[in-house]
């Protein structure tokens, strides 16, 4: 049976849709945000967290690592992720938990064991399953199985998603999800090309052609000082909006929570340029659509 890429499975979420949720985080996505604050599901591969400030260079991971990627240097261990395969070996000898492997192949029937488990919190709570990452779009084969599985056994789908994702991704799985939470980074499509990658035509072109297909939608947006705050960008998101059917707004003030993790995966963090939004500049914000009638929610 067809697997899927998992790199989180997040019990009790109460941010990721409503209700008390099960988010399931996929690995791999095709933007690369510079503000990511899940660095560990950008690649479509497992990969291998190390936490420096918990070694105490015992070197029982370089005495058992069979491909020899961990070596003394400079009287310190060194690690190779080129050598590396994450087998996973050091972990097994690394007696103050610095290294993880990021990633684990999931079918849909062991996904749903760990969904059922908490079904008596998704009935109390009007909650059920998120499908997050990372893109879970990008896996559309073993996300049409799984929704079709959490459908079948009577529990709600929310999928939260960046939007870039070929089209037809969508429509096959539209009429079953019950909400989408869609993300728009930025309106400009240079700026959105240089801070994430991609440019934004498809991202917009998907969330009209979901919003023609009558599908509930949660707009999110990531909102960092100097980048996608100022009033001609806020504006430029509502005239867009204004054209399709949104149910709420959600304003998601930048934080830093995630630089530790790049230090973990030696990729380098952008994150110290860019700037929290003041509780004022969030609260204009706000204003702004709430004065065309939308719900908003600041976080979350």
């Amino acid at each position: 049976m067809q697997g899927a890429l998992i790199f989180n499975i997040q019990k009790f979420s109460v941010h990721d849709g409503p209700g008390i949720r099960t988010t399931i985080f996929f690995k791999g996505c095709p933007l690369a945000c510079q503000w990511c604050h899940n660095p560990e599901s950008q690649n479509y591969c497992t990969e291998m967290m190390v936490n420096p400030d918990r070694c105490t260079q015992c070197g029982q991971c370089e005495q058992h690592c069979p491909e020899q990627a961990i070596t003394w240097r400079y009287d310190k261990l060194v690690y190779d992720r080129g050598r590396c395969k994450v087998c996973g070996a050091c972990i097994d000898y690394c007696c103050k938990n610095a290294r993880e492997v990021v990633g684990k192949d999931y079918t849909v029937p062991e996904l749903m064991i760990e969904i059922e488990k908490d079904r008596s919190f998704y009935e109390h709570s009007g909650g059920g399953v998120t499908l997050s990452g990372g893109e879970a779009m990008m896996q559309i084969d073993f996300v049409e199985q799984l929704i079709k599985a959490c459908k079948d056994s009577g529990i709600s789908v929310v999928m939260d998603t960046c939007g870039y994702a070929p089209s037809e991704n969508f429509l096959r799985i539209v009429n079953d999800v019950d909400l989408f939470l869609y993300d728009i980074k930025l309106m400009d499509p240079d700026l959105h090309y240089r801070y994430t990658g991609q440019d934004n035509a498809l991202i917009l072109k998907n969330l009209r052609l979901l919003s023609d297909q009558g599908a509930k939608i949660d707009l999110r947006l990531p909102l960092i000082e100097g980048i996608n705050t100022n009033d001609e960008e806020i504006q430029n998101v509502i005239d867009f909006a204004s054209s399709l059917h949104i149910y709420s707004i959600h304003l998601l003030p930048y934080h830093d929570i995630a630089k530790g993790k790049y230090h973990k995966l030696d990729v380098e963090y952008c994150g110290e340029k860019f700037l929290i939004p003041s509780d004022e500049r969030l609260q204009a914000i706000a204003a702004m659509f709430k004065n065309r009638n939308y719900q908003i929610m600041i976080g979350g």
